[in-house]
């Protein structure tokens, strides 16, 4: 195995927690203590993902993610922090993090998310525009458009559309939207999905349009025409 994890932590007890452990199992590890430092690491080594902590000294986590993402560096991203509250993982999500996880944690599980991150990394889908009703989706430019109104996305919420424009007219259960968007289950926080739901709603439909992404009780969501 010759994956390149980029580690950015300043707590040296994690740091060396983490490491040695993914060094065990026949990683590569790269590591910085601080923002600056990780954002140089991220652009300068191009690792096949990156584990980083929300508090950093300097630069901090969120803002080094964003600026991961605003390069186009499309590095899957595993962030890490001692807050548990659903806005924070919210927050960690919208600047473009794959997956979060709390302190303290077993190694077993960041492993885990670990190797389904680098799952999620290997399927190339088609670039071409995606069309649905009067909806247009590009995955080239990450750009989406209702009729002829540009549609504002954060990262989460384009991937979520994505998945549903990819999959129209079929019903996608929540343990599906778990597993392509989140890559791992938020145990029990259920209402994430509902959360993305209601955000991209009042994007699509902010000047009165039909909605198109349906809820089917019991079993999940759909993007279809009434």
């Amino acid at each position: 195995m010759n994956d390149k994890i980029l580690l950015v932590e300043d707590e040296p007890q994690i740091a060396g927690f983490i490491s040695r452990g993914l060094r065990r199992e026949g990683y590569n590890v790269i590591q910085a203590t601080d923002g600056e430092t990780g954002l140089e690491l991220a652009f300068g080594e191009l690792p096949d993902l990156v584990i980083l902590d929300v508090m950093l000294p300097g630069i901090d986590g969120l803002n080094v993610c964003r600026r991961i993402r605003e390069g186009e560096l499309q590095v899957p991203i595993l962030m890490l922090t001692a807050k548990d509250a659903i806005p924070d993982k919210v927050a960690g999500l919208e600047a473009g993090a794959d997956d979060y996880m709390v302190k303290p944690f077993a190694f077993e599980e960041l492993l885990a998310r670990v190797r389904a991150l680098r799952r999620r990394r290997a399927p190339i889908e088609s670039d071409a525009p995606l069309t649905f009703a009067d909806l247009t989706l590009s995955p080239t430019t990450r750009m989406a458009h209702r009729g002829q109104r540009n549609v504002e996305l954060t990262a989460k919420e384009y991937d979520l559309l994505e998945l549903f424009m990819r999959h129209p007219n079929q019903v996608l259960t929540r343990d599906q939207i778990y597993d392509r968007i989140w890559g791992y289950d938020f145990g029990g926080e259920s209402n994430i999905i509902e959360v993305y739901i209601r955000y991209l709603r009042s994007k699509l439909e902010a000047e009165g349009e039909t909605r198109l992404l349906h809820t089917i009780r019991g079993v999940g969501y759909a993007l279809r025409e009434s």
